[in-house]
């Protein structure tokens, strides 16, 4: 696949070049998960072939025949919702900045309020599953961690009334991650640090007294103080220190849900974390970010 396919915007127009009806949607997905030539789970055949079949969503082996039934196992195989519908809530989703809401697929795609918020926590959970899962920072990598408090109540004292306290991890330049948590305390903390941060990184953090772990389980740390005014510094050993870029992805994060979404429940965060953390990962390249969707179906 050519680096401009990858990158350039996957405009309306140029959707329905691609998928104008459900037999190039279907070929689609066959592509994306098998391919046409591969070894057959049947026959055993080695880079058979596989061609449509007319009268049903299947491929059969041109060896032995065998059916192969592309959305198996995804959301698509029991769904009545057209392919077609499928895949432009999918471009609704990747094309925003702000999200998509429930009442706005519903709008959209002309389907029932019930399908369109089913669809929509579909796609959010395949989000979640084709994003990155290594592990952030490396030798001499920067990691900012940051905390933030979402929902509920206004605010008394820190966290609030009914918040929900969410943790996110951003590489300098690079990939976010973020996570739901019950409590910004040392034993929550520990585990979100090794299962995220390669060890030998340089991690930046405010002045929460929590993060004070991260200096006796062996990570270089620096901090910035910002209820002394301080955003960014530099220490030294010339690292620069701030967590700018996850404050930018909060306030993005926060102003959307009021705007699109009015509030989500506890229940679902995480959900929406893992929407908008994609999308903030891959958004340079949304052709390639529409097939790492499907992909993961």
């Amino acid at each position: 696949m050519d680096k401009n396919h990858i990158t350039r915007k996957l405009t309306v127009r140029e959707f329905f070049k691609r998928f104008p009806d459900e037999d190039a949607c279907l070929e689609h997905i066959m592509t994306v998960r098998y391919g046409h030539r591969h070894t057959c789970g049947a026959c055993g055949v080695v880079d058979a072939t596989f061609h449509r079949l007319q009268n049903r969503k299947a491929y059969a082996c041109a060896h032995c025949g065998n059916n192969l039934y592309p959305c198996a196992g995804t959301i698509f195989e029991k769904s009545r919702t057209p392919l077609q519908v499928w895949f432009f809530a999918i471009l609704l989703f990747i094309t925003t900045r702000h999200g998509v809401s429930g009442m706005e697929l519903h709008r959209q795609l002309g389907v029932t309020r019930k399908c369109a918020y089913r669809m929509g926590m579909q796609i959010r959970d395949l989000m979640s599953s084709a994003d990155y899962k290594g592990l952030l920072g490396g030798l001499e990598g920067q990691v900012e961690l940051d905390e933030a408090y979402v929902g509920g109540r206004r605010r008394h004292g820190q966290g609030g009334v009914g918040k929900t306290i969410v943790m996110g991890l951003k590489e300098r330049d690079g990939f976010i991650r973020t996570e739901v948590i019950e409590r910004a305390d040392t034993d929550t903390l520990k585990g979100v640090f090794h299962q995220n941060i390669d060890r030998f990184s340089v991690v930046s953090t405010d002045e929460l007294a929590a993060y004070n772990l991260l200096e006796r389980e062996g990570f270089i740390h620096g901090r910035v103080n910002h209820t002394a005014g301080e955003y960014a510094r530099v220490d030294e050993n010339g690292y620069n220190h701030h967590t700018n870029g996850l404050e930018n992805f909060w306030k993005l994060f926060k102003s959307s849900i009021r705007s699109t979404h009015i509030q989500i429940s506890k229940t679902h965060a995480q959900r929406y974390l893992d929407e908008f953390t994609f999308r903030q990962n891959h958004r340079e390249m949304q052709n390639a970010m529409f097939d790492l969707l499907l992909a993961a179906v």
